[in-house]
């Protein structure tokens, strides 16, 4: 089983990128599970959201603490939050940040950059950066492939809104592919 831990704040889409994923892992055959993990906090505050893939049936039904993957989509909680928490040689930390990270990382962690809010600001005029993550996802992990989220988008969203997260997915799934 692998799993991934997104760390965002509320309203930042951590929860509907949790859930395209898994669809779109679903879609290329895996089994998958995606959950939130928030409380009453207000817009703005930290959250987070698990996903799970195997090829077999998940009966874990438990937070994630030893991620293979990290997602942060504000780079800004990497100082009041251990986002690397738990993520051990040969994980995957995938950052929305143009900056180095300022945060001492796990030995062995392979830590990549992508600045997704300039991608979606261009792609979706909007600093939305869940599903231009979810290409970098797709590119930098292989867990879901550029076709399965593309058709998991299209479904989630209308169609000139599914247009442009698509543009978005595919551009930073381009930068990327190949990294690790």
């Amino acid at each position: 089983m692998r799993e991934l831990r997104i760390h965002g704040r509320g309203g930042q889409g951590s929860v509907t990128a949790a859930e395209l994923i898994a669809v779109a892992a679903f879609k290329s055959g895996v089994q998958t599970q995606a959950f939130p993990a928030f409380g009453v906090e207000r817009r703005g505050a930290p959250v987070q959201a698990f996903v799970r893939f195997s090829d077999e049936k998940i009966r874990l039904r438990s937070q994630i603490y030893h991620p293979n993957y990290v997602i942060v989509q504000d780079s800004s909680l990497i100082a009041d939050i251990d986002v690397f928490a738990g993520l051990e040689a040969g994980g995957i930390a995938l950052i929305n940040t143009e900056k180095e990270v300022q945060r001492a990382v796990p030995e062995g962690v392979k830590v990549i950059l992508v600045d997704a809010t300039k991608i979606a600001l261009e792609e979706l005029g909007l600093p939305i950066v869940n599903t231009t993550l979810l290409g970098a996802f797709a590119a930098v992990s292989g867990e879901i492939t550029l076709e399965a989220l593309s058709e998991a988008l299209s479904e989630r969203f209308a169609d000139s809104l599914a247009e442009k997260n698509i543009k978005a997915a595919t551009i930073a799934y381009n930068m990327l592919k190949g990294e690790v």
